[in-house]
Order: C-alpha cells, then sequence, then structure tokens
C-alpha cells in the first residue's frame, strides 16, 4: 500500500519560510518522479514543482527562485523549501508521485499515480 504523508505546514508571516516534507511508503522511492501541487480556496489545483531522477526539476514560474524540491533518496522523503512566502501561496499543498519520468506530464498532472492528503499553509499579510 502506497503512502505519501505530508507535514510541516502552517502558520507563517509574509515574507517567512516554511520547509514541507513528504515521507513515501509503499513503492520504489528511487524510481519515481515527485512532485508538489497545491489548490487554493475556490480554486483548481496547481502544479508546483517536481523532481525527477537524475536531479531534474521544474517548477512553475510563480515560484521560480523562492521554491526548492529537494529528494532524499535514502529517506524516501522529498522537500519543498518555501521562501519569500506571499499571501497568495495560502493553499493546501499536496504531494504526488508519478512513475514516468517526464518532468512536463508530472506538471500537468497527468501522470500523477499518487496524492498525499496534504498539508495546509498559510501565509498571513
Amino acid at each position: 500500500q502506497v503512502q505519501l504523508v505530508e507535514s510541516g505546514g502552517g502558520l507563517v508571516q509574509a515574507g517567512g519560510s516554511l520547509r514541507l516534507s513528504c515521507a513515501a511508503s509503499g513503492l520504489t522511492f528511487s524510481s519515481y518522479t515527485m512532485g508538489w501541487f497545491r489548490q487554493a480556496p475556490g480554486k483548481e489545483r496547481e502544479f508546483v514543482a517536481a523532481d525527477t531522477l537524475g536531479g531534474g526539476t521544474r517548477y512553475a514560474d510563480s515560484m521560480k527562485g523562492r521554491f526548492t524540491i529537494s529528494r532524499d533518496n535514502a529517506k524516501n522523503t522529498v522537500y519543498l523549501q518555501m521562501n519569500s512566502l506571499k499571501p497568495d501561496d495560502t493553499a493546501v499543498y499536496y504531494c504526488a508521485a508519478s512513475s514516468r519520468l517526464s518532468l512536463v506530464t508530472m506538471s500537468a498532472g497527468q501522470s500523477v499515480r499518487y496524492w498525499g492528503q496534504g498539508t495546509q499553509v498559510t501565509v498571513s499579510s
């Protein structure tokens, strides 16, 4: 049984930082493309960042330079370091796993096979 468990969300002031973690189990973690998506109230789920085999990464334009995705295959964990947070970053953040290598299809949400339950991030102004 595959599980993706996010942690690290919370309330932070604008300009602050948070680090999200996603611990995976039940899958061969090192073989999966891992990513983060988010969904704000009243909005559709959107792509945030992804990391694939060999260290390739992809970011949504609005997150470039502020967010960093990384992974630790020894710990079966993917991270999302979020800096310079803005109130518009307020959302539920979801961890995602894809068995396909393509960052493009991952970013489009087309190849996600597993989802986490989400963790709330709230940025106050």
